[in-house]
This record gives structure tokens, sequence and C-alpha cells, in this order.
């Protein structure tokens, strides 16, 4: 069977798959599955035959993953979702981040309230991990503006980079059994204190395999024009550590606003890297025409890509796993937005067309090619 890409659409109202060919010419979609009920994260995971895990969190139907292993044909849900134990005091709200372990069946999960989870069954079983879930600085994290998520889980052999909004970026260096606040350079503009320990709004971090050590941050910016306690914080949004993310260094100069949700690094270069700014005071596209933003020199100079994409009166919001880039010879970049849009950007997004113009409102998007 010729290679497939895959388009996974996590929206307001359940999940859509969306099939191409490696043209991408035309897209067949399939959905909504869990209908009526949010996704904010998805997994296509390709170790073996390819399946796709969703998110399906609702307070009255109850916490689900679902599960396909046809492409996104059929799903069925797993045997059960993450969970807190009792005692704990906590309880599942929503499912941020899903993501592929070790072996085959192996799975990593970020909750909100922030916590980490982890199967070895591909899904039917959970168990808390207590590095991080019951860290010393857990209860002391608060939730942000989208809730107390754990939305970043990148693994780098034995490292862990785990991102949280609000707690910040911690750091595992024994394969996710401890953790250490590691958010050195990393501003928080809602505090006394500009550069605090933890509780920095961290909105999402990317890397690249082929550039060990080396991550790239979209923090909580817009506060270069704050008078209030602290002073004015600029360029604190953008950022790029070097040293396995211990320290971090602000990348922010060049672009219209340091402030945004996703940020994705290109499949074959780890110097390229995109952005999507917003407006700091309604999360919208500045001045109303969206554009994404790339760094071909790794955060030393930005370029606006916006050739087919609206040019006035668009106001929609890209969420901070809304935006995913896929692994073609010259990969495209996929876009989501609250107002039910999904387009691509060819040619690392040199030229933007819209798939599908009337989805609900788009939580996540996740590509792959299998």
């Amino acid at each position: 069977m010729s290679e497939r890409v895959i388009a996974c659409i996590g929206t307001k109202k359940g999940l859509f798959v969306a099939e191409s060919g490696k043209t991408r010419r035309r897209f067949e979609l399939r959905g909504p599955f869990g209908p009526g009920v949010a996704v904010y994260s998805t997994l296509i995971d390709g170790r073996g035959t390819p399946r796709i895990y969703a998110s399906s969190c609702n307070p009255y139907f109850g916490m689900k993953i679902l599960r396909s292993t046809d492409l996104g044909k059929i799903f069925k849900e797993t045997k059960s979702a993450p969970g807190f134990p009792k005692e704990d005091g906590r309880a599942l709200i929503n499912i941020w981040s899903l993501e592929a372990g070790n072996g085959r069946n192996d799975l990593w999960c970020g909750v909100e309230p922030a916590s980490l989870f982890r199967s070895s069954d591909g899904g039917n079983s959970w168990e808390m991990v207590p590095g991080i879930s019951n860290h010393e600085h857990a209860r002391k994290w608060q939730p942000g503006n989208g809730g107390l998520c754990m939305h970043t889980i990148l693994r780098d052999g034995n490292r862990v980079h785990i991102g949280i909004s609000t707690g910040g970026h911690y750091l595992s260096e024994d394969g996710g059994t401890t953790f250490a606040a590691s958010n050195k350079g990393v501003g928080a503009g809602f505090m006394p204190d500009p550069y605090p320990e933890f509780g920095q709004c961290v909105h999402k971090i990317a890397g690249h395999p082929d550039a060990p050590g080396r991550l790239y941050m979209q923090n909580h910016g817009g506060w270069a024009e704050w008078d209030g306690p602290g002073g004015r914080r600029p360029d604190i949004g953008v950022l790029r550590s070097d040293d396995h993310g211990k320290t971090w260094r602000s990348i922010a100069k060049g672009l219209p606003s340091d402030f945004g949700f996703p940020i994705v690094v290109h499949p074959h270069d780890p110097d390229t890297v995109y952005v999507a700014p917003l407006e700091t005071s309604t999360r919208t596209c500045p001045g109303g025409a969206p554009a994404i933003w790339r760094s071909e020199d790794g955060g030393g100079s930005w370029k606006r890509l916006a050739r087919g994409l609206p040019k006035k009166e668009s106001f929609f919001t890209i969420l901070r796993d809304a935006m995913d880039i896929d692994e073609l010879s010259a990969p495209a970049l996929y876009l989501g937005t609250t107002t039910g849009q999904l387009w691509l950007g060819r040619d690392g997004g040199d030229e933007w067309s819209c798939l599908f113009d009337s989805l609900p409102p788009i939580h996540c998007v996740k590509v792959a090619v299998v």
C-alpha cells in the first residue's frame, strides 16, 4: 500500500480524520468520532501497524481514550482512562497530551490537573508517575486560562521534558523517575518575580532528534508594555535552549508579537522553526491578518508566511496543539483554527489553502505519513 497522509483533527464536537495520498491534492474526511465531546489530544502511533489514539473527556459522559487500528475508520474505547486514586483528592478533568513510549504498547499521557500517567498495554490500564504528579511543587501550580494542564511530553533517551500551564518546564534525567523545575531564563509576566523557579505559563515545547540538547519554547509572552509590579518584560514569549532545557534565551526579536500558543520544528531541519503570533489582549491574528512566521536560522531572524491566507478581517485563534507538519520530502504545515478551518501550507508554509472551512472549533491537529 502506498504511503498515506493522515491528519487527526480534535474539535469541540469530536474527532475527525482526514486522509490523502502523498500529493495532498484531495483529503477524504471521516467523523465525527466521539460526537459532541471535545477532543484535546490525539496520537498517530506508527510503531508497527499504525494506531490512532484520541482523548474524549466530558464531565457527564466520562473520561475516555478512543483507539483505532484501521487508520481512523472505526474507533473503540480502551478498557480504561487515566484516573487518580480515591485517596488522592484530585479528579481527572481533561487529557491534554498522548505520546508514544519505549515499548510497542507503551504510552504516556498528560492530564488536567497537571499529572503524568503511563500505560504498558496500549491504553487499557494506567499508572500515575509519582515523580512529577506528586512533585513538591504540584499542589502549588495554578491553572492558566485553559486549566492546569500538562500539555507537552518530550522524550529524549533518559531525558523527559514536561510542559505545564501554569507550572513551567520540568526535566527528568532518569527516564521519568524524578523531575526538577528547569526554568532559568523563562519569564512569567503575571508574577511579581519576573523569573521564578516555577509557575511559568509555558504554552508549548518542541525539539528535533538531529539537534540533541536544543529545544524551542512558546511561552506566555505579551508583557512588553506591562507597567505593573516587576515592570516590563519584553521578548519572553519565544525561547530557545541549547543545553537540554537547563537554561533558556529569547529568540523573539523580529516577531510582531511574542504571544502565541503553538511552536513546530521542520522535520528535516532543526534550524527551521514555526510560530503563530497572536495579539496579546484578544488572542487573535495581529491586525486581523493571519500569518505563520518561520525562522531558518534557529530563531535568529523571522519571515512572515501569509500567501493564500485571509488578508483582513480574520480574527481566529490557533491553539497550542493546533499546528503540525508532515514528514514528506517537501513538508506541509497544517493549521487548525478556533473558527473551524483547517489550512494546508505547502512547501513549508509558502503557499496556503483551506482544506475544510466549516468544522467545529479546532483544538488539536496531528499529522503523520503512514
